[in-house]
């Protein structure tokens, strides 16, 4: 009897320290170089376009938030201060261990696009709850004329994205929180595949994804492509979404590098999604979309309706 309770007792153990193994490995995710935007190899004229900095040039601030999120950070055009546009906004959600300040390079990059970038100090985004506390901050600082971004919110055209645990927060955010129907379309990165993300209790539903969608994911390292999102997982999950959706994977990249590795597309995708450039939609869609020639991506898949 001792035995098999302690067998049991092994059985149990198993996963638990599977989980541990997993968030210990995360943590010592480096952060995002500061010149990527530089350095990073593209395969298309499209990607290249969007990968290099926008045309402006960027602030940011940084506030206290909840105990949950403990602080915003906020990169946007430097223009808005003064103009009388509104400005789409992308919220970003951190992956384990990966806080904004190990990424600013990015925020300032999708910010110099024209784009309102919204990030905070959560370190558990899988659950969804800093994400609808980052929708409430961005609809309070929209209506606080003591705010920097008073009037200046497109309230109708909201981006999400995440990387790793991040990743499974954008599909947590997007399909089973209350503010799920504030965002217009998501980017997911390495997103912490089903099953492992329900161990965590990060209880997405896919079939609940009503948005445009593109996920990405690289093809080096036992870590990425058997821990966190394997090939055929992936391609699971990109079935069991009903809308419009985009998944490829970036050729011998590992999983800290898909915070930036594949910036130009992500960036590619948000232009079209929430500022209508048609431009950059040719990387997706079209009689011949730039994704299927690069070279540097495989794995491919398109379903756009």
């Amino acid at each position: 009897m001792k035995k098999v309770l302690k067998i049991i007792g092994i059985i149990i153990l198993i996963p638990i320290v599977l989980i541990i193994g997993l968030l210990v490995l995360l943590s010592f995710i480096k952060a995002v170089p500061k010149n990527y935007t530089k350095e990073v190899k593209t395969g298309g004229k499209i990607e290249a376009k969007y990968l290099a900095m926008g045309k402006y040039k960027v602030k940011n601030t940084k506030s206290k938030a909840t105990e949950l999120t403990k602080y915003n950070y906020v990169y946007y055009p430097e223009e808005l201060e003064s103009s009388n546009k509104k400005y789409p906004v992308v919220v970003v959600l951190n992956g384990t261990g990966i806080l904004p300040k190990k990424y600013g390079a990015l925020f300032k990059h999708l910010a110099s696009w024209g784009f309102i970038v919204v990030g905070n100090d959560d370190g558990s985004t899988g659950f969804g709850k800093s994400a609808d506390e980052t929708i409430d901050y961005i609809k309070k600082a929209n209506e606080d004329k003591d705010s920097v971004l008073y009037g200046k919110i497109d309230i109708d055209n909201i981006g999400i994205t995440g990387h790793s645990q991040g990743g499974a927060g954008v599909f947590t955010s997007i399909s089973i929180m209350e503010h799920k129907d504030k965002y217009k379309t998501a980017v997911a990165l390495s997103p912490t595949h089903e099953e492992t993300a329900l161990a965590f209790g990060w209880n997405y539903d896919l079939t609940k994804v009503s948005i445009p969608t593109l996920i990405i994911a690289g093809t080096k390292g036992d870590f990425e492509t058997q821990a966190v999102i394997p090939i055929e997982k992936m391609i699971d999950m990109y079935n069991k979404i009903p809308s419009s959706k985009v998944m490829m994977r970036r050729i011998d990249a590992e999983h800290g590098q898909m915070l930036y590795m594949a910036d130009g597309y992500v960036t590619a995708w948000f232009m079209w999604q929430l500022q209508g450039d048609e431009e950059a939609s040719k990387a997706f869609i079209g009689d011949n979309p730039e994704i299927l020639n690069n070279k540097l991506y495989q794995d491919q898949k398109i379903n756009i309706s």
